[in-house]
């Protein structure tokens, strides 16, 4: 092979429910070179399944990566407690660092609306699964109207949802609001978040509230249906589920359902932001 056209070096940080399907994801694609799988515990079921699927494990964390040898790519799927140690100790390095946590840190990133900046900088953050969900349609909106204010309540099984997605529901909620205040420009915006315990298990689902003055029904329609669309190149199961929409107020729910892989289609959470993660990880091949 070519050295320019060398498959990227990857690592996933992290053997959680994110980290593992990040490793499924990598293995199904053509582009990355998946290297190491690091976390703490050599019990933990994804550092298992990671091993069962033939990569290289490792219980050092950031360390254990450093000492790895050189990557292009590391997939922060720890916690946003930890994320600033890590970007610390890759940041002397040549290494892209894609952050699956709700840090805030770093270039913020959704794919269907920036994702061409990526390639221009090291430090990328995903925002959270929620706000990949809900930016690309509220930023159609907002390309249609002026919103005043934006609601948006996200519901996932809990199921889905590991230790530290629940540490971090505080940062989640921050710098969800933060993205969506940036992408839309809209001060007024509320984040709520539901983690389900019902059987069977629910679809994750984002509901959203727009308010704003002179909405025109039509565009407002075709653009979120150009949005969804958008997201469906790398989270197919991504819909949406119901659309209501008036001269001052817009609802809209949209449902991310998991497809083709090992995790259960509840937990569309996961599927959203891996996906999007990947996408941006193969898009360094062109760089």
């Amino acid at each position: 092979m070519a050295a320019d056209e060398r498959r990227p070096r990857v690592a996933v940080l992290g053997a959680g429910l994110i980290g593992i399907d990040l490793a499924e994801k990598i293995q199904r694609s053509k582009k990355l070179d998946l290297r190491l799988v690091a976390g703490r515990d050599r019990e933990s079921l994804g550092l298992r399944r990671a091993t069962e699927m033939g990569y290289a494990t490792a219980t050092g964390g950031i360390a254990s990566l450093l000492k790895g040898g050189p990557l292009d790519v590391v997939f922060d799927a720890t916690n946003a407690d930890s994320h600033a140690e890590h970007w610390a100790a890759l940041q002397g390095t040549d290494t892209t660092l894609i952050d699956l946590t709700p840090t805030g840190l770093g270039t913020v990133i959704v794919p269907s609306i920036n994702g061409g900046q990526a390639a221009g900088h090291r430090h990328i953050n995903l925002v959270s699964c929620g706000g990949q969900a809900a930016i690309p349609v509220l930023h159609a909106i907002s390309q249609r109207c002026t919103p005043t204010y934006i609601e948006v309540v996200s519901t996932g099984a809990s199921a889905s949802a590991g230790r530290a997605t629940r540490l971090n529901l505080d940062q989640y909620i921050a710098t969800t609001a933060a993205a969506i205040r940036s992408f839309t420009s809209t001060r007024d915006v509320k984040v709520l978040v539901n983690l389900s315990p019902a059987q069977p298990a629910p679809p994750f689902r984002v509901a959203m509230t727009v308010l704003a003055d002179g909405i025109r029904p039509v565009p407002v329609r075709t653009s979120i249906a150009a949005a969804a669309e958008d997201v469906r190149t790398f989270t197919p199961g991504f819909k949406v589920t119901a659309l209501a929409v008036d001269k001052s107020r817009i609802s809209v729910a949209v449902e991310v359902a998991a497809i083709g892989g090992r995790i259960p289609a509840y937990a569309g959470n996961l599927d959203i932001i891996n996906g999007a993660a990947v996408l941006l990880a193969e898009q360094y091949v062109g760089r």
